[in-house]
């Protein structure tokens, strides 16, 4: 029973260290990248590239933290499911990581290739591209849908409260939808309209995180290894 309280209140930690390091990430190296040609190729602004890379780094191992300590309690409500939850959250840190490594090879390409600013402005859009491409496919859609399949499994097994299941199935809707309108081109990313569809997914992983660190998981609603687990009424 420690240990399980232990788990359940380390994947609450994980969840409010992951947002934590995606804000920080975002405050320190996004305004750069509006021009990274000017901002990259000045060394002192290197340092806090660096940190914002960290920072996502260990939102993706965070992540990663989250769905496998999770899994052991999902399995038994649906093992294929629970599978499903933990490779999309894989997934999702792989392109994090792919972004990170296209804003290093920015620093790299504005403070050691300035004498060719050309070429340097070609190789800068392909990087920019990149890293908004895996932004969008990581941190948005595919987090949208590795928190809808952890809602759906959440709710149905009763483990936090069905309310609380139910905000973060609408969160990850609209994180879905948002990501959608983005790739289509009708909504720009970091926008009002982009924030305001991610708040309530915000909100939800903060709730848990608080839930679970506090609470733990509902004693009612955690069945012994290969049991099934049992819905309870709201």
């Amino acid at each position: 029973m420690k240990s399980e309280k232990f788990n359940v209140s380390m994947v609450g930690t994980l969840f409010v260290v992951a947002s934590l390091a995606a804000v920080v990430g975002v405050v320190l190296y996004a305004p750069m990248l509006k021009d990274p040609a000017v901002y990259f190729a000045v060394p002192e602004h290197a340092p806090r590239v660096k940190f914002g890379v960290l920072a996502e780094l260990i939102l993706a191992s965070a992540a990663v933290g989250t769905a496998v300590l999770l899994f052991p309690y999902l399995k038994r409500q649906h093992e294929g499911l629970a599978l499903g939850y933990v490779a999309l959250r894989l997934l999702e840190a792989a392109l994090i990581i792919m972004g990170v490594l296209s804003v290093l090879t920015l620093l790299s390409v504005n403070v050691s290739v300035a004498e060719v600013p050309g070429e340097r402005q070609v190789v800068n859009q392909l990087l920019l591209a990149a890293h908004e491409w895996t932004f969008l496919l990581g941190p948005n859609l595919l987090l949208g849908l590795n928190t809808l399949l952890c809602g759906v499994l959440l709710y149905t097994s009763c483990l936090v409260p069905r309310w609380l299941s139910a905000l973060g199935m609408v969160g990850a809707v609209l994180v879905i939808i948002s990501a959608l309108l983005t790739l289509f081109g009708m909504l720009v990313p970091l926008s009002l309209g982009a924030v305001v569809l991610a708040l309530p997914v915000a909100l939800y992983e903060m709730l848990l995180a608080f839930w679970l660190m506090v609470r733990g998981f509902s004693p009612s609603a955690s069945p012994g290894e290969g049991e099934p687990a049992r819905g309870l009424a709201m």
